[in-house]
């Protein structure tokens, strides 16, 4: 009976190090539904906030509107991914303004090859538990540049007027 409980303590306490373990790091394979652009993002929480760092290739030279969207659902390509990751209903912004939806990163800029190369760091978004959390969602590679909601346009306060999907992937745990 002794052994028994010492047992039941022992998987207890297994479970509470499991289940208060933090996750520190994710990853996104991006894909498109031409094939044309694809990448690999990788996230990394720090006490500064969500290190997120990778490469799109494939792009046209330029600024990309780069977002974190509400649903990990590619069932119909990008557009199943829902508009971007907003869970205080706030205007579109940039990654610095206070007035933002939590998935508003800004632009990812492809060089003349159309290669983006990607070193941000965010203080919203979160790979811990809360409302911030971004595991299990999708990034979504936009076709244009992203006004960050200063340029006037009838979507310039929900999508930043980034144009269409080019490419996203679902962020899963690494």
């Amino acid at each position: 009976m002794i052994m028994f409980i010492v047992f039941i303590v022992l998987l207890f306490n297994l479970m509470n190090v499991l289940l208060k373990k933090k996750t520190n790091e994710a990853i996104v394979v991006l894909v498109s539904p031409d094939q044309a652009v694809n990448g690999t993002i990788k996230f990394k929480q720090t006490d500064d906030g969500v290190v997120i760092e990778g490469e799109v290739l494939g792009l046209t030279p330029g600024k990309h509107g780069f977002h974190v969207h509400g649903k990990g659902d590619l069932s119909d390509g990008c557009t199943s991914t829902g508009s971007h990751f907003n869970p205080f209903n706030k205007d579109h912004g940039s990654p610095d303004s206070e007035n933002r939806h939590v998935g508003d990163l800004g632009n990812i800029v492809a060089d003349d090859k159309g290669v983006a190369k990607i070193q941000i760091t965010d203080k919203i978004i979160s790979l811990r538990s809360g409302d911030t959390n971004i595991l299990g969602r999708a990034i979504v590679v936009h076709s244009g540049e992203d006004d960050l909601g200063r340029g006037g346009h009838d979507d310039s306060l929900t999508t930043g007027h980034a144009g269409g999907r080019v490419a996203c992937g679902i962020i899963g745990i690494l």
